[in-house]
């Protein structure tokens, strides 16, 4: 009885550390919008000085800080000063790998509203984000140019810790041409072109998108383009590579088939599809997947894919799947060509 009621203690306070994990999210948010670690990259320090250097109260701050040291993100010394760690230094700005803007779109309310009202997108099968903003995701965001740019720099941030893994993986032939389709703001064609110096490609998104594309560097010079447009309606025609990157997952079903269809139309005799996703791997193990497939439920009524779900969605848009390559980071590269 007594092994009982410990295995139950146990079980008990690991839930309830499940139960406050909002407050982690939050905790980073507020330190990376306050600047902290950039504030920490010449030394330690301690309560009171962050506070003054970022605008926070000091006794506050060593509570959050405390709390976040207790999961590797910055380490409190004996003397009370607060250092940089390895995790925290990834919340500065302009540093290899850096999640800042990421964090700093995660915590608005663009993400939170709609996830605290997952139980009611769980209940009616459909985000309540449209009900909460007045408008899909991405139609609100056109509205709001702001907060468009931000997303446009978060969704970059995610898009560095991959875009040369399977810039690495996919052994594209000499002298081919790629269209990033829904692209953002570059960074995997960049990372393509870069691995690939015969390459060309066409950075293809919304209007307002292009100008914040990361492709005018001295390597790239004179093998790429950007282009505006709708990919529901059209993309630009007879490339050798299409590339739909961090773009189904955003998406229904239903939405997703009108996307395959402007793609397929544009594509010739020999073109490939390449869709860069996760794929989720079946079983109860933990997988990032599994995690974002609920953001993109809870935010776009899109979802991450196993393998057989990318099977059968492309066969419904008219094409079938060469193969699946898996790369060292989250995401895969499923292959397709016309059926």
């Amino acid at each position: 009885m007594a092994s009982a009621q410990h295995d139950t203690a146990e079980l008990s306070a690991r839930l309830s550390e499940h139960m406050n994990g909002y407050l982690y999210t939050a905790s980073l948010y507020t330190v990376t919008r306050a600047n902290v670690a950039d504030k920490l990259a010449e030394g330690p320090l301690t309560p009171m000085q962050l506070g003054e250097a970022t605008g926070l109260n000091g006794p506050h701050l060593r509570r959050l800080m405390r709390y976040l040291a207790t999961r590797e993100v910055f380490r409190e010394d004996a003397e009370g000063r607060f250092h940089l760690t390895p995790m925290a230094e990834l919340l500065r700005e302009g540093v290899p790998g850096s999640l800042r803007d990421s964090f700093l779109m995660m915590g608005e309310d663009l993400y939170w509203k709609p996830i605290a009202k997952l139980h009611e997108t769980v209940r009616s099968g459909h985000t309540a984000f449209d009900d909460i903003f007045g408008a899909q995701f991405f139609p609100y965001l056109q509205s709001q140019p702001e907060l468009a740019s931000l997303f446009n720099r978060g969704a970059a941030g995610f898009s560095r810790l991959w875009a040369q893994s399977v810039a690495d993986t996919y052994p594209f032939p000499v002298g081919s041409k790629v269209v990033d389709v829904g692209g953002g703001t570059g960074g995997l064609l960049r990372a393509v072109l870069a691995a690939n110096p015969t390459v060309t490609g066409v950075l293809y998104d919304q209007e307002s998108v292009i100008p914040e594309h990361q492709l005018d560097t001295p390597e790239l010079e004179g093998r790429w383009s950007a282009q505006p447009g709708d990919f529901f309606q059209t993309v630009p025609q007879g490339a050798d590579y299409y590339l739909l990157k961090s773009v189904l997952h955003d998406w229904s079903d239903e939405d997703c088939l009108r996307i395959l269809k402007a793609v397929r139309s544009g594509m010739r005799k020999g073109s490939k599809l390449l869709v860069v996703d996760p794929v989720i791997p079946p079983g109860n193990e933990p997988d990032a997947s599994k995690t974002i497939d609920v953001m993109m439920m809870v935010v776009h009524d899109g979802k991450e894919r196993t393998q057989g779900e990318f099977t059968d969605i492309l066969a419904k848009g008219g094409f079938k799947v060469v193969r699946i390559l898996p790369t060292d980071s989250l995401m895969s590269i499923v292959e397709a060509e016309v059926a």
